[in-house]
């Protein structure tokens, strides 16, 4: 009875949550018209706080009905890889020596494109950098490309609407663009081990469509940006500081690509990251202040996700189970919306005999509906995490992304259907 009543009470604050990923808009606005309150204002209001914070709404719940014991067994069960990794990831690919080696390999290329530079630019970072995602993970794409717009695009001079695109964009195609490899988007690193689907499986089932997609929808927002875009200038331009040393730059992507080698392995990526700090900290004048505070955000919101999500199988399965292929990739597009689209595929790869069309499509919708919230690829805090002061009240609304992500979800579900 106990746990009937614990599924429930996790089920309702699983739904408050979302809504409170809703309205966190209106929390920044709360702030600014009640300055005395504004400090908690403008807490509720931080998206990256939400799951976390209801998460331990639910631990302290646990312990009233269940007792404190079993509170902290089902804490201390959750898997926490994933929020760690993206914690590491996400302060690594944000440095300095990377980013500006990223950009300035993009600025080069744009400069070569038949196209003026601003436009060239936009749409590498929109194409280009996640489909990058696919070989050193999604998190770190969405982290470079964020960083890389985020002076050129998502200024408070460029309109809401088109802003909203763009993040739409941007987020589908980080969420699609990792599933060229087997170990880049986290819906696909779920199941790829238990269904045997490597690498070359993804690329010809999967990363061609998603390329193709990709390559689409960067050009329709490149087109409505095109009207709106300046070059980044100054000391918003990452490559505009003086040039870092091979060495140190050799070092920084290393340990990257290490961390991205042993994603898996918590022992060790942290040990890594580490690392990372000591270097950082010998070669500060090659440094810019790293982004620990907004990569620590990024991690307890994923972390409550796991928390959170950990008691939704018994309603999110059932649903699963229940659908045909095509029903499936519908279901899994939705409700991807409102859960992690990585803890919806680890419920498929649970179910029993599932056929290979409905494994398909159940990743498949994953993917496609990756960019609809903020909540549905664990990438998408980090790039709100770094964009969000580019938008009114220093905050991304949940329906502003939803109708930005919309189009490019459909150029995806597309590809995913059609070819």
């Amino acid at each position: 009875m106990q746990a009937h009543t614990i599924h429930w009470i996790a089920a309702a604050l699983f739904g408050i949550a979302l809504l409170h990923t809703f309205a966190a808009g209106l929390f920044e606005h709360l702030a600014h018209r009640y300055p005395r309150h504004s400090g908690l204002f403008h807490l509720l209001g931080e998206v990256e706080v939400v799951f976390g914070f209801w998460a331990i709404v639910l631990v302290v719940t646990m312990a009233f009905v269940s007792g404190g014991s079993q509170a902290l067994d089902y804490a201390e069960s959750r898997n926490y890889t994933e929020p760690l990794f993206v914690f590491v990831v996400m302060v690594i690919a944000a440095s300095s020596p990377v980013l500006r080696s990223v950009v300035a390999v993009v600025d080069t290329l744009a400069r070569h494109l038949p196209v003026a530079t601003p436009l060239a630019t936009a749409w590498l970072g929109l194409a280009a950098v996640p489909l990058l995602g696919s070989l050193i993970t999604e998190p770190a794409a969405m982290t470079i490309a964020a960083l890389m717009l985020a002076p050129q695009i998502f200024r408070r001079a460029v309109p809401e609407r088109v802003k909203y695109f763009a993040l739409g964009t941007l987020f589908v195609n980080v969420s699609i663009g990792g599933t060229l490899t087997s170990y880049a988007a986290p819906p696909v690193l779920m199941v790829a081990s238990t269904w045997q689907w490597d690498s070359a499986f993804m690329l010809a089932h999967f990363g061609w469509k998603a390329a193709l997609a990709v390559l689409l929808n960067a050009t329709l927002c490149t087109f409505v940006l095109r009207s709106h875009l300046q070059p980044a200038q100054g000391a918003d331009k990452p490559a505009a500081a003086p040039a870092v040393p091979l060495a140190v730059v050799a070092v920084h992507l290393g340990l990257l690509a290490a961390v991205v080698v042993f994603a898996h392995h918590p022992v060790v990526f942290l040990a890594l990251f580490l690392m990372f700090l000591g270097y950082t900290q010998a070669y500060a004048e090659h440094q810019s202040p790293l982004i620990l505070k907004e990569a620590l955000l990024v991690g307890f919101f994923l972390a409550g996700l796991v928390v959170l999500g950990g008691m939704q199988q018994w309603w999110l399965q059932p649903i699963v189970e229940g659908l045909q292929p095509l029903a499936l990739f519908a279901g899994a597009l939705g409700l991807t919306a409102i859960t992690d689209n990585a803890a919806l595929t680890y419920l498929g790869s649970l179910i029993e005999g599932i056929s290979d069309p409905a494994k398909y499509m159940l990743v498949a919708g994953a993917v496609a509906g990756g960019g609809l919230t903020v909540i549905a690829n664990a990438p998408n805090p980090a790039g709100v995490a770094l964009l969000k002061g580019g938008f009114t009240d220093g905050s991304v609304g949940a329906g502003g992304l939803l109708l930005g992500a919309l189009l490019p979800t459909a150029v995806a579900a597309a590809a995913f259907l059609i070819l």
